[in-house]
């Protein structure tokens, strides 16, 4: 087995994992970021997103070996301090009841916003529809999306 090197959150890292192990359990089991979440295992929930190269991606079915020299950024390397726009809108609307989702939820916000700026509440209602949330706070997090992009 050879070594794959990936770019996360900044950084360099080394793994010996598998070439088709998921990227979500490379970043869990191999190299303690434990941020991003398992749900469904299927790229259904969107527990499990991250930006590869500032796209959305779900990584529990992206193998290791396809994420090559792409930059990955997970939910500890959205803000080295918690400040970025989603997550202070995040805090103001008070999203997460049991919190499991969120981390997946902020990532497919900030790279929506990232990609449209000022969305209308349809497109983000159509941008966030893919995450679920088994709390239901899909109000709450809609409302946040709004208040991320100043609207």
């Amino acid at each position: 087995m050879s070594t794959i090197t990936l770019h996360i959150n900044g950084r360099e890292y080394h793994t010996d994992a598998a070439p088709d192990t998921p990227l979500l359990w490379v970043l869990r089991d191999h190299l303690g970021l434990l941020g991003t979440k398992y749900g469904c295992g299927i790229a259904v929930c969107g527990a499990c997103t991250v930006h590869l190269n500032g796209e959305a991606t779900r990584s529990c079915v992206l193998p290791v070996s396809a994420v090559g020299t792409a930059q990955v950024t997970t939910i500890e390397g959205l803000s080295e301090t918690g400040d970025h726009p989603v997550q202070r809108a995040w805090e103001a609307v008070d999203v997460p009841q049991c919190g499991y989702c969120q981390a997946g939820q902020l990532m497919t916000a900030a790279a929506f916003l990232a990609r449209n700026p000022k969305p209308s509440e349809r497109e983000i209602e159509e941008a966030m529809s893919g995450n679920l949330c088994r709390c239901g706070t899909y109000h709450r997090i809609r409302e946040a999306v709004k208040i991320a992009s100043g609207q």
